[in-house]
């Protein structure tokens, strides 16, 4: 199948997630394509789609938000599949609910919601974002889980390959 993984990525690590995903569609024998949710994206030419976003103040990043919106008619008639990745520390405990994340999707039939664990380096942040880092105690780290990742591709590359999937 052909799938696009599109992802809305601020300072690039949520990105990398996408480029995972897509790596392990394409291991699985789909033909997976990355793109940008602030470009001009269309989800019609695509079997599947994959949706990401960073998690920012609790919240999905505004082009995600604007990419689910404007292709809700086409992600309706189509697998989807949605991850967030935001929470930080190595035994995170988000307080992000992700039905709430993805309130832009709400009616379109997301087959599974993954939140994982992000990365934060300070010295790629903006003073503004480093005093929020620092006033809500955001552990400086890559906390990642790639197997979480990988595992979680290969399952969306199953599903994919089974009979009546549409």
């Amino acid at each position: 199948m052909k799938v696009l993984v599109v992802v809305a990525s601020k300072h690039g690590s949520t990105q990398e997630i996408a480029e995972v995903v897509a790596e392990e569609l394409a291991l699985a024998g789909h033909t997976a394509e990355v793109k940008g949710a602030a470009g001009d994206v269309s989800v019609t030419p695509y079997d599947a789609v994959v949706l990401g976003s960073a998690i920012y103040m609790g919240a999905w990043l505004p082009e995600a938000k604007r990419f689910a919106e404007a292709q809700h008619e086409a992600l309706s008639a189509r697998p989807v599949w949605v991850f967030s990745s935001g929470p930080l520390g190595a035994d995170p405990q988000p307080d992000n609910d992700p039905a709430r994340l993805a309130a832009p999707l709400e009616g379109v039939f997301v087959r599974d919601h993954r939140v994982f664990v992000g990365k934060l380096e300070r010295r790629g942040l903006g003073w503004g974002e480093r005093l929020i880092a620092r006033v809500v105690g955001a552990p400086e780290g890559d906390f990642r889980d790639w197997e979480a990742v990988r595992g979680w591709a290969r399952e969306i590359a199953a599903a994919l390959s089974a009979p009546g999937t549409r």
